[in-house]
């Protein structure tokens, strides 16, 4: 379309020879939009080092200092352009956030260590702080307790094996009913020490 808009009919030149011209710019410039991720070739010099490069290189190996001198010569580029693209088409791209090939594959990549954008660091030291004062003052209550209404809050909601009513009636040879009625005060006269403190 770009050569259709450019044709000139005055100038003696066939559209097909025209259009020729514009069609390989085209795909030169999808070649190099879409070979990789980031954008290897921006400037004139290292398009053409991009299209000539490895079709000049006689074998897989980097390029000896005098090879390099005599591709820059070639192409009329500088030494450090031939080695930049050289380093530049060796490269290979990484995902920033790969996905795992199974579910049990754990994959670290670098997007999982980024900030939440929501993330706010004196939220998280009012949060860290409060819950510190809250575990603090928590303990301090606890303390206060008597003997068997602590342990019975301990064993009913501070361990890992939480202990049943029916367990800590046998334990202390009353009924469940009985320990029920002194967690709840126990509970009660908690929340009260917290809020006082």
């Amino acid at each position: 379309m770009k050569a259709v808009k450019r044709f000139n009919p005055t100038m003696n030149v066939r559209l097909v020879s025209f259009a020729v011209h514009w069609i390989r710019a085209e795909i030169h410039e999808y070649v190099l939009r879409n070979w990789r991720l980031v954008k290897v070739a921006t400037t004139k010099a290292q398009r053409k080092l991009f299209f000539n490069l490895r079709r000049m290189k006689k074998n897989l190996a980097w390029l000896t200092a005098e090879e390099t001198a005599a591709v820059a010569r070639d192409l009329g580029v500088t030494a450090a352009e031939v080695t930049e693209m050289e380093q530049r088409l060796s490269a290979r791209d990484m995902s920033f956030d790969p996905t795992p090939e199974s579910d049990e594959d754990e994959i670290f990549s670098p997007s999982a260590f980024l900030t939440a954008a929501d993330a706010n660091p004196a939220d998280e030291i009012e949060a860290e702080e409060w819950d510190n004062d809250s575990s603090d003052r928590l303990h301090n209550a606890l303390g206060r307790l008597d003997d068997r209404s602590r342990k019975i809050l301990q064993r009913r909601f501070l361990t890992d094996d939480k202990a049943t009513l029916h367990e800590l009636a046998d334990e202390y040879r009353v009924s469940a009913e009985r320990i029920r009625q002194i967690e709840a005060n126990a509970l009660t006269k908690l929340r009260g020490m917290m809020a006082a403190a």
